[in-house]
């Protein structure tokens, strides 16, 4: 039997979809007609992994991802349509950990799916001061970050941004997590504050003229790609 997946949709031509490409490869699929119909199925079977539409009757997606996330860490994946992207990112800042943007391949939401699924594979446990993730090595307690070996020097706040985006590697963090990770309440209404920072931790991380560590994920935030060789080609 292949991992289980809960699918949620409302649109039942959406969900038959997904149903069979999934379980043509192998996963184990239930599915779930709104938000209600999902909290009990998920109770009932324990999935490894939520795909919800948000805009549904009784319960939405943002509702069910925010339920869900007080329940445990079940990765959730969140179909959104173009240009909502105001949902996609309440749906973000309540915890999903992706998103995917109707219409879409099939080859992307599986892409998506191994994605999520191995980050939920727990880690061999580590110091709670020592990441390592990909290319780099970080020295919580010592302030010390390395890149294939070599040392980089980093000012406080560009080592507070490279620890959040380290910690969580693959998954989007939105701008308003950042702002409020990094400033407090400062950073509310200042996203240039991000920008600004941003630029400033690639210019020491990244190859020059390139972004292949911190992926933009437009208008939400940015993806973490610890190392890019492995991060697996979703897009294309």
């Amino acid at each position: 039997m292949g991992r289980k997946i809960l699918v949620v949709d409302d649109e039942p031509q959406i969900a038959r979809v997904l149903r069979m490409a999934l379980e043509s490869n192998g996963y184990d699929v239930t599915v779930a007609r709104d938000g209600v119909d999902a909290l009990e199925k998920f109770t009932k079977i324990a999935p490894e992994l939520v795909i919800t539409d948000l805009a549904m009757p009784e319960m939405d997606g943002i509702e069910l991802t925010r339920t869900i996330r007080q329940r445990g860490q079940t990765p959730i994946i969140v179909l959104s349509v173009k240009n909502a992207e105001q949902m996609k990112v309440m749906a973000l800042d309540e915890g999903a950990d992706d998103y995917i943007t109707k219409p879409f391949s099939i080859q992307e939401l599986l892409a998506r799916v191994r994605s999520n699924l191995r980050r939920a594979v727990p880690a061999e446990p580590e110091p709670e001061s020592m990441i390592a993730t990909g290319d780099f090595r970080i020295d919580v307690d010592a302030h010390v970050v390395e890149r294939m070996g070599e040392e980089i020097h980093l000012t406080p706040k560009e080592f507070e941004l490279l620890v959040l985006l380290a910690r969580n590697p693959g998954r989007v963090l939105t701008h308003k997590f950042l702002l409020n990770a990094i400033w407090g309440s400062a950073g509310k209404d200042q996203p240039e504050y991000l920008r600004v920072l941003v630029a400033q931790l690639r210019k020491k991380i990244e190859p020059a003229g390139e972004a292949k560590y911190i992926r933009n994920e437009p208008w939400v935030g940015y993806r973490f790609a610890a190392d890019p060789r492995a991060d697996e080609a979703i897009e294309g």
